[in-house]
C-alpha cells in the first residue's frame, strides 16, 4: 500500500518546479507540465535523506515554498469544507486552510521514505488548448501494482493550478467532505478548526487523536 501513499504525497508536491517559472508554466500544456515536475520531485525526494526519513519541517518548507503558490489550496480546501465555507469569517477560512495543508502533509510525509524506483506515466489526455479546466491523468509505477493518480487543474493568470487530486478513484476534496461537514454540523467550523489543530498537535508528538 505504500505506493498509494507515494501518490497521496506526491500529490502536494508535484507543482514543485513551477515556483521559479510562471512564464514557463504558461507556455506548457499541462500533461507535459505534470510530467515533468513529477519526475524531478521524485529525483529531488531520493536524493534528499531528511525527508525520506520523515522531516516533516523539512517537507513543510517545501510544500511552503516550491508548491503551495502554485496550488489554489484555497478552492481545495473550500470545496472540502463544502457548503460551510460561506459561513466562515476570514480569519476562519486562513485557519482552515493552514490546518489541512498541515494535516495533509502530516498524513502522508511517512510515504516519502518508500520512494525508491517509482516513475510516472501519463495517460492520453482529452481536451483541447482553450479548456479552462482539464483532467490530467498519470500513474506511479514501481514496486507492486501501478498506482492511478488523476489531476484537475484551472487554467489560472498565473498559469495551470491543481485544485483537486484523485488517487485509485478517489477524488481527495470529497474524501473529506464528508467528515468536515459532519464535525461542522456537530461542533461549528470552530469545532473543525480545534479538531484539524489537536490532530495535527497530536501527531506532531507522535501521539494519536
Amino acid at each position: 500500500m505504500f505506493s498509494r501513499r507515494i501518490a497521496l504525497i506526491l500529490s502536494l508536491a508535484v507543482t514543485a518546479l513551477l515556483a521559479t517559472g510562471g512564464a514557463r508554466a504558461q507556455a506548457q500544456a499541462p500533461d507535459a507540465l505534470i510530467k515533468q515536475v513529477s519526475t524531478e520531485v521524485l529525483e529531488a525526494v531520493k536524493a534528499d535523506k531528511s525527508i525520506k526519513q520523515g522531516d516533516v519541517q523539512k517537507i513543510i518548507a517545501l510544500v511552503d515554498a516550491k508548491v503551495m503558490p502554485h496550488v489554489n489550496f484555497q478552492r481545495m480546501t473550500a470545496s472540502a469544507v463544502g457548503r460551510y465555507w460561506r459561513q466562515a469569517t476570514p480569519e476562519q477560512q486562513k485557519r482552515l486552510q493552514d490546518e489541512f495543508k498541515v494535516l495533509l502533509v502530516r498524513t502522508y510525509s511517512g510515504a516519502l521514505a518508500q520512494v525508491r524506483d517509482q516513475t510516472v506515466q501519463l495517460k492520453p489526455m482529452r481536451g483541447s488548448a482553450d479548456d479552462a479546466e482539464v483532467v490530467v491523468k498519470t500513474e506511479i509505477r514501481g514496486q507492486g501494482d501501478p498506482v492511478q493518480l488523476d489531476y484537475r487543474l484551472e487554467k489560472s493568470p498565473e498559469g495551470w493550478k491543481i485544485y483537486d487530486v484523485n488517487v485509485m478513484g478517489v477524488w481527495l476534496v470529497e474524501n473529506y467532505r464528508n467528515s468536515f461537514a459532519q464535525e461542522i454540523g456537530a461542533n461549528g467550523i470552530d469545532g473543525l478548526i480545534g479538531k484539524l489543530a489537536e490532530r495535527n498537535k497530536s501527531a506532531a508528538s507522535g501521539t494519536r487523536s
